[in-house]
């Protein structure tokens, strides 16, 4: 499934932003995430290339139950155990892993899905002049989705990092990477962590 990096070598214009690799989703809770543990040296390996040049953004759930706008207070309703309340602001740290590339990585909260929407996630990157974005994360299928989305329609070019990738559904997460792969042709590729990493200078 992998393309090769079709649009060539990454360059100084490339960011790495890895998408909610947290305690809450690695840890015991109602939203536990088994494959991050698995994924989780890659995604330190493609943090540790250029520490200054990556952006982790992290969900910070409601404080209460029945917090949010629209559907939001139905979803807090559904998962009163995964807010702020119950699970203490310290779940929303990042793993361990990689809590330590911070500084010079930067954090980025976000209180839904997209790292878009209400952060100044975007200034960052024009600040630094950023063309292209390796996304690593969790999950494939939902907060990386809307991530990748974001990013295509400001123009970005997007690498997935396919073996950075994580998700509570393996079937989700394999029709996620289908559908990054065959439908997003002109703004995506999708290659190895090892592949990603030689093209990047």
């Amino acid at each position: 499934m992998p393309d090769d990096l079709r649009y060539g070598a990454l360059g100084a214009n490339c960011v790495h932003l890895c998408v909610d690799m947290q305690r809450l989703f690695a840890e015991e809770t109602d939203r536990y995430m088994p494959w991050m543990k698995r994924v989780c040296p890659t995604v330190e390996r493609i943090a540790a290339h250029a520490p200054e040049r990556t952006i982790f953004t992290r969900f910070i759930p409601a404080s209460h139950p029945g917090e949010g706008e629209g559907t939001w207070r139905r979803y807090y309703r559904r998962w009163a155990s995964m807010t702020l309340e119950r699970i203490g602001m310290g779940m929303v740290e990042l793993v361990p892993e990689l809590r330590r590339f911070v500084p010079p990585a930067e954090m980025v909260d976000k209180h839904v899905y997209s790292p878009w929407m209400r952060t100044d996630l975007q200034s960052r990157l024009v600040r630094r002049g950023t063309d292209t974005l390796i996304i690593s994360g969790g999950e494939t299928d939902i907060c990386v989705l809307a991530t990748v989305l974001g990013a295509i329609d400001r123009g970005y070019r997007v690498v997935i990092a396919i073996d950075a990738l994580c998700s509570s559904s393996d079937s989700a997460h394999d029709a996620s990477l289908r559908v990054y792969h065959t439908r997003y042709g002109q703004q995506v590729e999708t290659a190895a962590a090892d592949e990603i990493l030689a093209a990047w200078s």
